[in-house]
């Protein structure tokens, strides 16, 4: 097969009449490569990199120093952006590649990393999974609920193990709490409250430098970049900051929240919500260029009878305390790890985080093995293909988070309540 750049306009023409989340498989006609075989413990795992932006150089960092410790090796790299894949290829001493598909028809590449932005994570899984390659993927899974559930039901037939980069996951505290939560520690789980925020002290926020060296048609391939969102004009801060549009990200819900509604689900071992309602909107940064709010709150309601508030700020970063409450205890996540405080304690006005004293005998404390470490993520992906290791963010656990973040966006933009229909899996408005 020649290797030809996926514009916007070839993409439209290959799934043309299925939309945004285009069709179960790949438009791609890849040789899938069989992964039965049994890998040797020390067999080298050969990676390719697509997309060699700020998060990308994260991951290939990390990579770089598990190359001695974890047999892993980049063997290739791919961006649309010239100036980027320079950098990344003299990083890595990897292979440049403009286009990922030529990463994908790679035979010595046992695996990729999908380092792009929200609105290409779908087809490019899609892709890798269709070639036979192992993935991490980038949070979120995808870019809409619609893709997810057709990754979930591809994942059934391959033999390929994907991996998303919600790398908290990988911290022990959340399967731990898990445990304490299911042996009754906190009695009847009733409510879980988290925040993510921060405080961008300029002028905007989420406000990356634009590099004055990006030229499309020259050295950069916009309509690449664009493939299956909405075809506009080049705009440097929709490249640079395509977080702050709607139609390259979900904002904070899906930056920020993923993170922080996966260790609730986890912890609690919640899957989908029953309903969801968000709100928030420019309370500060009201001039910004960009369409998401910079303040932004969901409530999410599980069948389980749990309802978590996840709450967000990018212009005071004063975090609230991490809770997971429950009829006879406390549990509260710290940098350490955790500390559970029963309903006793709390009654005596002595509970953790108020820099009271607390009754030792009354209080459970865990301290953390693990982080939110990407070198974690990875190690435990590479694991799962060796060993057969299970995953800390598979495609499953994935979805939920993908259903409650998206449908808090939903909520938002439409400004309503939302519920999902188990029997359907969708979502449905009240």
């Amino acid at each position: 097969m020649k290797n030809k750049s996926i514009t916007r306009r070839k993409f439209l023409t290959k799934t043309a009449g299925l939309g945004l989340t285009a069709s179960i498989g790949s438009m791609i006609p890849f040789t899938a490569k069989s992964y039965t075989r049994i890998w040797k413990a020390n067999e080298r795992i050969n990676m390719g990199v697509i997309g060699c932006g700020g998060m990308a150089n994260a991951h290939m960092d990390a990579l770089i120093k598990m190359q001695s410790t974890d047999d892993v090796g980049i063997v290739a790299v791919c961006d649309v952006f010239d100036k980027r894949l320079q950098m990344a290829a003299e990083k890595t001493k990897g292979n440049p590649e403009k286009n990922y598909e030529n990463i994908l028809n790679n035979k010595d590449i046992d695996s990729v990393l999908i380092a792009t932005p929200e609105h290409w994570h779908f087809q490019m899984i899609m892709d890798a999974i269709e070639a036979g390659k192992h993935i991490y993927a980038e949070k979120p899974m995808t870019h809409s609920i619609e893709q997810s559930k057709k990754i979930v039901e591809r994942m059934k037939s391959s033999q390929v193990k994907l991996q998303v980069g919600v790398q908290g996951m990988s911290d022990d505290s959340y399967e731990t709490a898990h445990q304490y939560i299911q042996e009754g520690a906190l009695g009847d789980v009733v409510m879980a409250h988290i925040d993510y925020s921060r405080n961008y002290a300029g002028e905007d926020f989420w406000d990356y430098a634009v590099d004055p060296d990006a030229k499309p048609g020259v050295n950069l391939d916009w309509e690449a970049w664009l493939g299956p969102a909405p075809n506009r004009p080049w705009d440097p801060l929709r490249y640079f900051q395509w977080r702050k549009y709607w139609d390259y990200s979900g904002g904070i819900a899906t930056d920020l929240f993923i993170h922080r509604i996966s260790r609730i689900i986890k912890s609690i071992g919640l899957t989908f919500p029953d309903n969801v309602v968000a709100s928030g909107g420019l309370w500060h940064y009201e001039n910004t260029k960009g369409e998401i709010p910079d303040t932004f709150n969901m409530l999410v309601d599980y069948p389980e009878g749990v309802t978590t508030l996840v709450v967000s700020s990018l212009a005071n970063d004063t975090p609230i305390r991490h809770l997971i409450r429950g009829n006879r205890g406390t549990l509260e996540f710290t940098r350490e790890g955790f500390v559970i405080t029963p309903q006793e304690a709390v009654s005596a006005s002595v509970i953790s985080g108020t820099g009271e004293e607390v009754k030792k005998q009354n209080v459970i404390k865990h301290k953390k093995t693990g982080a939110e470490d990407i070198t974690l993520h990875h190690r435990n992906l590479l694991n799962a293909i060796r060993k057969n290791e299970a995953l800390k963010c598979d495609q499953n656990f994935a979805f939920y988070g993908v259903v409650a973040c998206m449908m808090g966006v939903q909520s938002f933009r439409e400004k309503t309540y939302l519920k999902w229909d188990k029997n359907e899996g969708k979502v449905v408005k009240v």
